[in-house]
């Protein structure tokens, strides 16, 4: 069965509660992006501000570093030191040995973990910096987030999120549960993306985050 890819990206100002989160990248800073990904098997060596200009026909360097800036911030790339005279993707898990397909989630329950973990294979840029890992979502509850009943999540291994990311949240050790977190003073409110259902309000020590979305991949 082959798989469709949907990258994922929460937006800023697309949630009432959300944060800092992450800006789309610019057209510039896509074509930068692409560059180096497409080519990170050219160079010898991670390529210099002056040759990625020479590459990309940009006749200002001040320009480029702007954009470098942005996209080291976005982190997706990185400076090979502080001059930042080489620069290179973030190292991220390869794509040819895939991540770990854990199981899967539905709201209310633990995770129903497979026999044995298999391996799945997934873009790129749908990897973070952090180990990932599969799962596989059953229920309605994220429905207005685009996320539906036997898609495949991908999940960054993290223990705190940003108000407004969506998460893997394991609830008063028992149930683990994909939703929108909003995160106040003493209290934790897991948010559906469905319509029809309500938010769930907890105390701080009842909700561990066990990882954030990085992005969805669906069957046909």
């Amino acid at each position: 069965m082959k798989r469709g890819q949907y990258p994922f990206s929460q937006k800023k100002g697309t949630d009432p509660f959300s944060g800092d989160t992450t800006l789309p990248l610019t057209r510039r800073q896509q074509e930068i992006y692409d560059y180096l990904l497409e080519n990170r098997d050219y160079f010898d060596h991670p390529p210099s501000l002056d040759q990625l200009c020479q590459a990309l026909n940009l006749s200002s360097r001040g320009s480029l570093h702007k954009h470098v800036q942005a996209l080291i911030q976005a982190g997706l790339i990185e400076p090979m030191d502080r001059t930042h005279r080489g620069i290179r993707l973030v190292q991220q898990q390869e794509a040819e040995e895939g991540i770990p397909f854990l199981g899967t989630i539905a709201a209310g329950r633990p995770i129903e973990a497979v026999p044995q973990p298999e391996v799945m294979q997934v873009p790129d840029e749908l990897l973070g910096r952090k180990p990932c890992y599969v799962l596989k979502v059953r229920g309605d509850s994220m429905i207005d987030a685009g996320i539906l009943d036997g898609d495949y999540v991908v999940i960054e291994q993290r223990d705190s999120a940003s108000n407004g990311e969506i998460v893997v949240a394991l609830v008063r050790n028992e149930e683990v549960t994909l939703k929108r977190i909003e995160q106040k003073p003493g209290e934790v409110i897991l948010h559906p993306e469905n319509a029809g259902m309500e938010a769930m309000n907890y105390s701080p020590d009842e909700v561990q985050i066990q990882g954030v979305l990085r992005g969805l991949l669906r069957s046909y």
